[in-house]
This record gives structure tokens, C-alpha cells and sequence, in this order.
């Protein structure tokens, strides 16, 4: 398979060059096209949903799906189809949101762990005390605190989630910093921010956007988890998690309820994991698979 190169910047070397390699991997531009429609669905959800996702209509209850309703309506008479379009806004805006706050901790923390080893024994020992417990279990104490808002919930997610961040990244940064242009840029001076930011880090590049977008669909599984629990986004607030919850009950009078979450959930797992595969195989083709 074709790598894409990267400059000294950490960019691509040729943007004509990286979307030729994407065209033709099809897994790629697969998982591309479904992450770009389902973001474009959520974004555009006051152009597409027909109505209001609070809107109740106690007369047209379990509606079956038609040109009005899409997918049927739900025991309050709201249109399930606009509920599924709203709800990934919510869900979407917190995943994107914890995922960049755990890759901005996780390269702080992974960077001056590898680089300085005065620091890697008390970073490490940190970060595996968070990899040691299931993320759910800390997520729930945090929600009991905090309450299930969307800061609650972000807060539930970062805690425990940039540890793994931290560590494949400190990874990364033990092979780079022992590379001969690392040892030239100290040769000449240059300061230790300089060389983590400017030279180990572009370098670090192909597993910070794979566990990034592996990490994305992660997070999503994680707030609909807690959406089903009853420890999301509450309602009416529509949420993926929290309809199939209310759904599991309604499956033989509104299957679409939690039919349609259920495959929103599935179909944008999927395409991250189809992006963060693919991605990392081929800006670094001899690199396995990272689990997250």
C-alpha cells in the first residue's frame, strides 16, 4: 500500500498526492462518505427533520411510517425521524469535544513522560492507575456529582479516557527521540520545547489520528451507554442511547424507535473504525493495528 509522506511540518507532503492514495482505497473512502453524511445529517437537522423533535401529537401515537413521519412517531406522538436527526447533534458535539480534550491531555502527558525520564515513572504510574478501571465505573460517580449534563457527561468521558492517549503516544515519543535529527536539533540549541513540539510530535502524527478516530467512535458507544443507563443528555432532549432505551419497551408497537438509533450508532462506529484503520495504515504501512 502507498504512504503518504509528511513534511517537516508534520503536514501532508502533497494534498493531490494524499486524496489520489484515499480515491483509491475504497475501505477508506467508504468509511469517509459514511462519517461526512452522517456529520452532514446531524449538522443540517433543522433543514431535514420534518418536525419539531419535541413536538407531541397525542392523536397520531405509534403512527406507522409514512411521508409525514419517516419512521412512525413514538407513544408521545413526536416524530421519530426528526428525533434521530437530533439526536446525533447531541451525541456527535460531546464525542468530538471529549475526544479533542483527551488528545490535548494525552500529548502533554505522553510527550514529557517519553522525553523526561524524571517524569515517566510518576506520569505513568498515574495513567495506569486511570487505565485500571473500566471507564464506565468512573463515568458514574462523576454523573452522580456532576449530573447528567453535557459538562457532566464530557467530564465522565476525559477523566478516564485520555490515559490511553497518554500511553501510545509516550510510545511514540520514546522511538522519535533518539533519531539523529532530534540529536542535531539539541546539538544546536535548541530548547526542549522546540524539539517536542516541532520535531517529536509531527512525528507522532500517524498514531495520534488513529487513536483520535478510533477513539471518536468510542466515545460515542460511551454516552449512548450512558444514555441508556438513564445517565445521559435526559429527556425530551432526544439522544441516541436514551431512545433505545425507551425503545426496547415500545419493540413490538414502534420498532423504528430503537431500530433507528441502534443503526445510527452502528453505522458511525463503523465508519471511524474503517477511517483510523485505513488512515494508519497508510501514512505508516509497517505499523500494526493500535488497540484502543
Amino acid at each position: 500500500m502507498e504512504a503518504v509522506t509528511f513534511d517537516s511540518a508534520g503536514y501532508f507532503s502533497s494534498v493531490a498526492g494524499a486524496w489520489d492514495v484515499v480515491r483509491k482505497n475504497r475501505i477508506l473512502l467508504s468509511g469517509l462518505v459514511i462519517f461526512t453524511a452522517l456529520c452532514l445529517i446531524t449538522i443540517l437537522a433543522p433543514f431535514i427533520a420534518p418536525h419539531d423533535p419535541a413536538e407531541q401529537d397525542l392523536e397520531n401515537r405509534f403512527a406507522p411510517p409514512s411521508l409525514t413521519y419517516p419512521f412512525g412517531t413514538d407513544q408521545f406522538g413526536r416524530c421519530v425521524f426528526s428525533r434521530i436527526v437530533y439526536g446525533g447533534q447531541v451525541s456527535l458535539a460531546i464525542a468530538v469535544i471529549s475526544t479533542i480534550v483527551c488528545v490535548l491531555i494525552g500529548i502533554f502527558v505522553g510527550l514529557y513522560a517519553g522525553y523526561y525520564r524524571r517524569l515517566d515513572g510518576a506520569l505513568m504510574r498515574t495513567t495506569d492507575i486511570f487505565l485500571a478501571f473500566p471507564s464506565i465505573v468512573l463515568a458514574l460517580p462523576i454523573i452522580a456529582i456532576i449530573g447528567p449534563t453535557p459538562l457532566g457527561i464530557i467530564l465522565a468521558i476525559v477523566l478516564p479516557g485520555w490515559a490511553k492517549f497518554a500511553r501510545v503516544i509516550r510510545v511514540s515519543t520514546l522511538s522519535v527521540k533518539s533519531s539523529g535529527f532530534v540529536e542535531s536539533a539539541k546539538a544546536v540549541g535548541a530548547s526542549d520545547t522546540h524539539i517536542l513540539f516541532r520535531h517529536i510530535l509531527p512525528n507522532c502524527y500517524g498514531p495520534i489520528i488513529e487513536i483520535a478516530t478510533l477513539g471518536l467512535g468510542a466515545k460515542i458507544i460511551t454516552i449512548t451507554s450512558l444514555g441508556f443507563l438513564g445517565l445521559g443528555v435526559q429527556p425530551p432532549t432526544p439522544e441516541w442511547g436514551t431512545m433505545i432505551n425507551q425503545g426496547l419497551t415500545l419493540l413490538d408497537r414502534a420498532p423504528m424507535i430503537a431500530l433507528s438509533a441502534g443503526s445510527m450508532i452502528v453505522l458511525f462506529v463503523l465508519a471511524t473504525n474503517l477511517i483510523g484503520s485505513e488512515l494508519r495504515s497508510i501514512i505508516d504501512p509497517r505499523s500494526e493495528m493500535i488497540a484502543i
